[in-house]
């Protein structure tokens, strides 16, 4: 069975070099995707930006002026058309916020959190404001309730802050902080208004207005620290200034104001204070909040450039190590090719010539015979194969040589022998003849034709010697001869002949040169038959006309054969055998093969009805002739 046939190397090389190629431009996509999202993000910022982050600031300054007004409104009980006309305003910035939101898409999961909880804080403004309407609620719980939504937006803002650029990171986180401290300066000047209308600061009142000055300080000391000199500017001249100078003194004034004490008399100048601060950081925080939106798409336009120009190279770089790699496997791939073609053809053709050549001409192999092959290679590995095949090849022609010397030697010795065996055999039959003509007795006649079949048995024999030599016996005929007596010199040369009867044959001649090799292909398979069929069974050697010549039947009455091995025999009969000495037990096929094959006789074997073989020999037309009167030698 022949071995399964696996992949072709191009298959293999190809899967090989993939597996590199792939990686490479796996990591190319990667790093180039990372990078390449990191500055779609940082264009995208201009959009959160205008649909998210200043709509929300706005919603941050209406609720911070609403707080204000709710407050005053609260400790003073007046001031209610204004909280009515500041509640319009929020509510048109909030219905604003919310339409422009719901336009955006994918958003980052934090942020998606951080918009839902604002959005549930906004929700919760309308409860805020039935407390204020129904001035049941502290003003301290108030301001608490306002800075719950406002703190809402600002962890809203530190996801949005979440950019790639570490040194515009930290500018929006610190824009982000000042923001934080702005709201916390609106949440003093609410408490400054309830200082104001109760004459006094309350402990709870001094506690939280203290944490709110510490909180405040805190994040424009952090802030202002982190922004870098063209943002830091108009901090450090508004921290030097004197609107910021006396808030501070307000600050310190209401910190450091015993619980039980009564105002001093500064305190009246307290909202001028922080309202004039307000005014300066409101200013401010928009100036830098825009100037910070204007970085971002230069930085985010130099990523991408950055981008586009090592991903160019890489992508070259890829593309290089992809053509390098297709040209080295298609090189390889070529050369491998070329040496099985070289070596199909040395196998297939040049050796198989040689080795047919060599059986009938033992002349030295040629140059072009035994010519080296040639494959053009670049590759040492390779070349070693070709060598390695040339090798081959001079052996295998040696082998070859010798095989066919040997085979013709040992032909030359078969042929020598069968000659002079032939030759004395002829005698002793010559021999045999006079003494059967001379002798009268019975008993020594019958001696005689015994001796005369031996020998005739010998005779066939020694030129089976000569017909597995590829050569032709010197006994022959010159005038065509009735198939009916070629049949009976075929069965006198078979040990058994009186089992065997042949049936009225059809008035036809053999020409004469056919006639000794047509009589002992016969008598090989009329003895095979007799050989391995019961003795006390008979042979039947029938024969017909045809369209094409005669047909000779040879039936015998033994075990047959299975069906494999009768196929392997009739495959064998149908072409020419070349004599294999490890199969001497079927010498005969063999020179029925030989025989067949030199006059272009087919021989076919197949089972008999009646349980053996039948062998059927047709003769074709060109070896028949008109039935003649009588035949001689």
């Amino acid at each position: 069975m022949p071995p399964t046939r696996g992949r072709p190397i191009a298959v293999k090389l190809l899967v090989l070099l993939l597996v590199p190629l792939i990686s490479l431009v796996g990591l190319w996509a990667f790093a180039a995707g990372l990078t390449g999202g990191d500055g779609m993000r940082l264009l995208a910022i201009n959009d959160l930006a205008t649909k998210l982050a200043d709509p929300s600031e706005r919603v941050n300054i209406e609720l911070q002026d609403e707080r204000l007004a709710s407050v005053d409104f609260l400790v003073n009980g007046q001031g209610a058309n204004k909280v009515a006309k500041q509640r319009e305003d929020t509510d048109k910035a909030v219905a604003t916020f919310r339409g422009l939101s719901k336009t955006l898409r994918d958003l980052s999961p934090e942020m998606t959190a951080q918009l839902a909880a604002l959005n549930t804080q906004l929700d919760h403004l309308a409860g805020v404001r039935r407390d204020v309407d129904s001035t049941t609620v502290a003003p301290l719980d108030v301001i608490d309730a306002y800075s719950q939504i406002v703190d809402a937006s600002f962890r809203m803002y530190d996801s949005m802050v979440l950019v790639p650029d570490m040194a515009l990171y930290k500018q929006a986180r610190a824009v982000s902080m000042l923001g934080e401290a702005k709201d916390v300066l609106s949440r003093e000047r609410a408490m400054v208004s309830i200082v104001l209308a109760k004459g006094r600061v309350e402990q709870r009142e001094h506690e939280a207005f203290t944490g709110m000055v510490a909180t405040r300080r805190l994040l424009f000391s952090q802030a202002l620290s982190h922004l870098d000199a063209g943002l830091r500017g108009p901090y450090e001249r508004l921290a030097a200034s004197p609107v910021y100078k006396e808030f501070q003194a307000a600050e310190d004034a209401i910190r450091g104001q015993a619980v039980t004490n009564g105002l001093p008399a500064t305190a009246a100048t307290w909202p001028v204070d922080g309202q004039n601060l307000w005014a300066a950081v409101e200013r401010n925080q928009s100036v830098a909040v825009q100037s910070l939106v204007r970085r971002v798409t230069p930085t985010a336009i130099s990523m991408l450039v950055k981008v586009g120009v090592a991903g160019g190279v890489g992508l070259i770089a890829v593309i290089a190590s992809i053509m390098v790699s297709l040209r080295f496997r298609k090189r390889l791939v070529r050369e491998l090719a070329g040496l099985r073609d070289a070596a199909t053809e040395l196998a297939e053709v040049r050796l198989a010539g040689l080795v047919k050549r060599l059986r009938t001409n033992t002349a030295p192999p040629t140059a072009d015979e035994v010519a080296p092959i040639e494959v053009r290679t670049s590759t040492s590995e390779i070349g070693d194969i070709v060598q390695a095949f040339n090798d081959v090849q001079s052996t295998a022609v040696e082998a070859a040589v010798s095989q066919a010397r040997l085979r013709h030697g040992v032909s030359q010795v078969f042929v020598n022998l069968a000659r002079r065996n032939q030759s004395l055999l002829h005698r002793q039959l010559l021999q045999l003849d006079s003494m059967e003509r001379a002798t009268e007795q019975p008993e020594e006649l019958a001696d005689l034709f015994k001796l005369d079949h031996l020998t005739t048995r010998m005779r066939r024999h020694a030129e089976s010697l000569i017909i597995l030599s590829d050569q032709t016996p010197g006994r022959g005929w010159r005038n065509p001869v009735p198939l009916l007596d070629v049949l009976r010199a075929a069965v006198a040369e078979v040990e058994e002949y009186e089992r065997i009867e042949i049936l009225q044959p059809p008035q036809v001649a053999l020409l004469g040169a056919v006639v000794t090799d047509v009589a002992h292909l016969t008598a090989e398979l009329i003895e095979n038959a007799t050989l391995f069929s019961p003795p006390l069974t008979r042979v039947d050697v029938r024969s017909g006309t045809t369209a094409h010549g005669v047909m000779i039947e040879i039936e015998d009455r033994g075990l047959g054969l299975p069906r494999v091995e009768l196929d392997e025999l009739n495959e064998r009969l149908a072409k020419m055998p070349e004599f294999d000495l490890a199969q001497s037990d079927r010498l005969g096929l063999f020179v029925v093969g030989r025989l067949a094959a030199r006059h272009g006789i087919k021989v076919t074997l197949a089972s008999s009805p009646y349980g053996g073989l039948t062998a059927m020999v047709a003769l074709p037309a060109a070896l028949l002739a008109e039935q003649p009167a009588m035949s001689g030698r």
